[in-house]
């Protein structure tokens, strides 16, 4: 990459043209009479599909850094239209693959995952739900662009949602639980709509899910998830185990902090772990920068190449703005090779919790951008979530030089909050299976299927005389279940193996590293179970998983909440 990121020039691709090039080499693929033929047409064939990925990624990139943007606010509206004519072909494009005369030639070049990802895809998709899905994405876009305007008043100041952060873990109980009402109050303010939108979206998938013949959208969204070794009831039964082994230690670590806070009873605004406050980073997001580069430099030689190509070339956007959207997350430019970091600094913890995990992600695509086919740049999501939390953990040895004095509370919180997560997520992925269980339900239905299956995970969860959360609206900030369905189980999956990772790094952390790195450069080339034993991990879904993982870390947490208290 020879250019900054703001440098980079965008042009709309000439979709049409597109469309027939794409087209053209498909019939050319199913016509030729060689091996060697058809590996040069894939390669053409990637070249055409990296430039419109970069295209849709860059424009999807610039709206998300500035969504009040007009010029790539309606260059995001054309991406939304046209990608799915642009899967219509891709679908095309894999039927031939999966029927290809050199099938066992192709496959014994670029492995069999590519073959499995091809017949997935061709289920995927039929031409009848094409209008649907580009439906689909102008709704996730409407909740994207709703959620970055708000614009909530707070003694004085006008702040967005990011921006609301910090106040949710104020030292002060009474700014906790103004803060929370105010940002209630926004999403009360916008609950017909939010609702409006997700029905929209659940009856849109049902239906597709029915053109398809499917019985509902469950199995069409694994399918779009691309699982091929795992279906729901292994999901059910994982979420089983995170019932029985981790929601009675999060109830511990809730003890914990009601102790440590003093206070009678816990309510959804104490977010605190410590009455002195949670743990902070130490110093300007410049200088949070510049230790991740110290850290990065120190890590590895593939870590230090990594990142100072990061800042080289301006491949982050880290800290929050308005009219930038919320969250954060790692997309790609495959015809630079080049990843993009994307989040919103606020000063807290989660600030350096990003720049570890997002950079995980960028970490991962940069070790395996090496690879021919464009399929094997990321993993499916969940091995994708693997590299990420992973690398959170093996930024412990430098973690002091973010947080200083506050090293033992990070660690603690680090540890108790990924163990506290596995509940919510589990709450999160039966929501949304329940949702497409009974796409009927009413917006009243669903709010109420969310508070119970909450107050089963999370069953130390209070809500202090807030109607909205009462009656089940929390979900309407998780933006995965608009946007990403099925997605945020794969966070957990992810967190059970990255817990083993930090168990593997308190024996051996240069072999730990050696496991990740190979991780990393296997890229998308196998499934996510075959990458968990490429890694040398236990599969989340075996109950003895659990029972390894979860002991020693309650054991340490222990520990670090011992010494923080002395």
């Amino acid at each position: 990459m020879e250019q900054k990121f703001t440098d980079l020039e965008y042009n709309r691709p000439a979709f049409e043209k597109v469309i027939e090039d794409f087209k053209s080499m498909i019939v050319e693929f199913q016509m030729a009479n060689s091996y060697d033929e058809q590996k040069d047409i894939i390669n053409r064939i990637n070249v055409l599909r990296k430039d419109f990925s970069s295209s849709a990624n860059l424009v999807s990139i610039r709206n998300s850094i500035n969504t009040a943007d007009e010029f790539y606010k309606v260059e995001k509206s054309f991406f939304d239209q046209n990608s799915p004519s642009f899967s219509e072909v891709e679908e095309k494009y894999y039927s031939a693959l999966c029927k290809s005369k050199f099938r066992n030639e192709l496959e014994n070049e670029f492995g069999s995952q590519i073959f499995i990802i091809a017949e997935l895809m061709t289920k995927a998709f039929i031409p009848e739900i094409l209008e649907d899905m580009q439906e689909e994405n102008k709704l996730c876009s409407e909740y994207q662009k709703l959620i970055a305007s708000a614009k909530i008043e707070f003694d004085g100041k006008i702040y967005n949602l990011a921006g609301m952060s910090p106040l949710s873990e104020s030292l002060d109980r009474d700014i906790r639980k103004r803060a929370s009402k105010a940002v209630s109050a926004f999403y009360t303010a916008n609950e017909n709509q939010l609702d409006e939108i997700y029905d929209k979206l659940v009856k849109l998938r049902h239906n597709m899910a029915l053109k398809m013949g499917y019985k509902n959208y469950i199995e069409l969204g694994y399918i779009q998830m691309q699982r091929s070794d795992y279906n729901d009831q292994d999901i059910a039964k994982y979420r089983s185990f995170i019932l029985k082994y981790i929601v009675p230690i999060v109830s511990k670590i809730k003890d914990k902090r009601q102790e440590s806070l003093g206070l009678s009873e816990l309510f959804h605004y104490d977010t605190l772990y410590f009455k002195t406050g949670n743990p902070t980073p130490k110093g300007s997001p410049e200088e949070i920068i510049a230790s991740g580069k110290k850290m990065y430099d120190e890590v590895s030689a593939e870590t230090s190449e990594f990142f100072n190509f990061m800042i080289k070339n301006d491949l982050m956007d880290l800290v929050n703005n308005e009219n930038k959207a919320g969250g954060g997350y790692c997309s790609m430019l495959p015809n630079v090779g080049a990843p993009f970091i994307f989040s919103n600094f606020n000063g807290t913890a989660h600030d350096v919790d990003v720049l570890t995990h997002e950079a995980g992600h960028a970490f991962q695509c940069f070790s395996s951008r090496h690879f021919e086919l464009m399929e094997y740049y990321w993993p499916t999501y969940e091995a994708c979530e693997i590299h990420s939390m992973s690398m959170e953990f093996f930024a412990w040895p430098w973690i002091e030089s973010f947080f200083k004095e506050d090293t033992a509370k990070y660690k603690y919180t680090h540890l108790a909050k990924g163990l506290v997560f596995l509940p919510y997520g589990a709450a999160v992925d039966e929501f949304q299976h329940m949702v497409y269980q009974n796409p009927t339900m009413s917006p009243q239905e669903r709010k109420a299927t969310w508070r119970e299956i909450e107050m089963k995970y999370i069953p130390t969860k209070v809500y202090d005389n807030d109607p909205y959360l009462e009656n089940g609206g929390f979900w309407h900030r998780q933006a995965h279940i608009f946007q990403r369905p099925f997605y945020y189980i794969d966070y957990t999956l992810a967190q059970v193996c990255a817990f083993q990772y930090w168990l593997k790094m308190q024996d051996d952390y240069k072999a730990a590293w050696q496991d990740y790195l190979g991780l990393c450069k296997a890229g998308g080339s196998k499934s996510f179970l075959g990458l968990v034993k490429l890694a040398n991990l236990q599969s989340p879904f075996e109950e003895n998983t659990f029972v390894n993982v979860v002991g020693r870390i309650e054991s340490q947490i222990d520990e670090l909440y011992k010494e923080i208290k002395q």
